[in-house]
């Protein structure tokens, strides 16, 4: 097997056969740079006795709750408001199509709260069958990635699809699928930013694991790249207690940085990359970086999906759409309220483009 680190496949967008020869290849991003923190800096906003910061982090921790949602001070308290800026996904299907005609749909999708329903034990995230048979049958129409925060391995345990592109741990470890070369060899995108990291995320996971076992409910994930510290079967009372174990375990290493999402804290490397960044790489890798006729759509539930939310509106190029059942700020142009809604609008999808393969004059 041949692997390419760093570098675009030369014919990864050949085999879905909608990228034309004309299109010159785009090579990828430079390796991403460091995140200007100072050490001093970060240790001082690290600091476990720092009350302030603590209390901040678990203000933040409440609001990350779809419980807690509506409370937040923001365009989220106008629920009718919202809808108005982000209507349904599915309401708009028609109009969707519309803006997507003579262009390239190409599909990015989170997995947790997106593919499988939010759970209470991160092992037990399953999707369900009939969402895999509508994934598969929505990577023979379009070009599909997965961009979770999970680990790539553990994603594609839980998707279990060959065809797909797989981001794990937030962008940072990208493999696309296997292509059968002429010469009979295998050949992958293969990218990892961050594997320099990899020790110093294995020393702070252990770290993590002995310092957090004093709390009920909390379960440190490795993502390979990054971990993940699940609180949502942590008593709120005792989240504070959390926010402090994991600040005084970080504090040692400026070059990692917290970060999170519904109800679990995300430790990276400090270093410029997120799903919105998979995302141009992934474009890039099929040949679309700088056309025109390229429409992704993002499909997300987190606020680590904003990253590529706000690429894909500075862009100007496609839309994304926020998974939730409460209004929140978003970057997303649009929202569906649950995993069934989304796996709805990919049935949609796919049948659309079905028909119109069948029936191109009338579509």
């Amino acid at each position: 097997m041949v692997s390419f680190i760093e570098e675009r496949p030369k014919s990864i967008a050949a085999c879905q056969n909608v990228v034309s020869d004309a299109k010159s290849a785009q090579k990828p991003p430079a390796p991403p740079g460091f995140l200007s923190f100072s050490r001093k800096k970060l240790l001082q906003d690290l600091e476990i006795n720092a009350g302030a910061r603590v209390n901040a982090w678990v203000d933040s921790m409440r609001a990350s709750s779809p419980t807690h949602t509506k409370s937040t001070p923001s365009i989220a308290d106008d629920e009718g408001s919202w809808n108005l800026h982000h209507p349904s996904a599915l309401e708009m299907f028609e109009q969707i199509i519309d803006a997507s005609k003579e262009k390239q749909i190409v599909m990015f999708l989170d997995y947790d709260g997106t593919l499988s329903p939010i759970v209470a034990d991160p092992d037990r995230a399953f999707m369900s069958k009939k969402m895999r048979k509508t994934v598969r049958k929505l990577a023979k129409c379009f070009p599909t990635a997965i961009v979770s925060g999970r680990c790539r391995d553990k994603v594609y345990n839980f998707v279990k699809l060959t065809e797909l592109y797989y981001a794990g741990s937030h962008g940072m470890d990208i493999k696309g699928p296997e292509k059968h070369s002429k010469s009979n060899q295998d050949t992958e995108l293969l990218f990892q930013p961050a594997s320099e990291f990899l020790p110093m995320i294995d020393e702070v996971y252990k770290q993590l694991v002995e310092t957090t076992k004093s709390t009920p409910g909390a379960k440190v994930e490795n993502n390979k790249f990054c971990l993940s510290v699940h609180f949502r079967c942590v008593d709120e009372k005792k989240w504070s207690e959390l926010a402090q174990q994991v600040k005084s375990v970080l504090k040692d290493y400026p070059k990692l940085r917290l970060t999170q999402g519904r109800k679990v804290l995300e430790i990276r490397p400090t270093i410029k990359w997120d799903k919105g960044k998979a995302l141009e790489f992934l474009l890039e890798s099929l040949g679309f970086a700088n056309c025109t006729d390229v429409f992704p759509v993002y499909i997300g539930d987190d606020r680590t999906d904003e990253d590529a939310f706000k690429i894909l509106r500075d862009r100007g190029q496609g839309f994304g759409i926020l998974v939730s059942k409460f209004p929140k700020d978003t970057n997303a142009s649009y929202s569906l309220q649950e995993p069934d809604e989304v796996m709805d609008f990919l049935r949609r999808l796919v049948d659309w483009k079905e028909l119109s393969v069948k029936t191109p004059s009338k579509m």
